[in-house]
């Protein structure tokens, strides 16, 4: 059974409250409180991008950051300052945008 949008919204709403409010009471560096709101934006976006899209097929233009994910763009962005081509579709894309201006 797939989640109303609405109420996985609300309750994305309701873990980012949560989150700024274990944010700003944190008791230290690694308060458990922080890290437990944290996942649970994760759990509830997700949730919500499922319910938008079984519902609309529409997504969000927002992607989560996973560490692990990051490390591997900077990889990504370092090897395409090597790679010509992918220098060229930059200044294709840049053409483009200033044709439509």
């Amino acid at each position: 059974m797939t989640m109303d949008p609405r109420v996985a919204l609300n309750a994305l709403t309701n873990a980012l409250e949560e989150h700024l409010s274990a944010s700003m009471n944190r008791r230290g560096d690694e308060d458990p409180a922080v890290e437990s709101a944290f996942y649970n934006i994760s759990d509830a976006f997700e949730a919500y991008e499922d319910a938008l899209f079984a519902a609309s097929g529409e997504v969000t233009p927002l992607d989560l950051y996973d560490e692990e994910d990051g490390e591997d763009d900077l990889d990504e962005d370092e090897d395409s300052e090597d790679d010509p081509a992918l220098d060229s579709e930059e200044e294709i894309y840049e053409d483009e945008e200033e044709e439509q201006r």
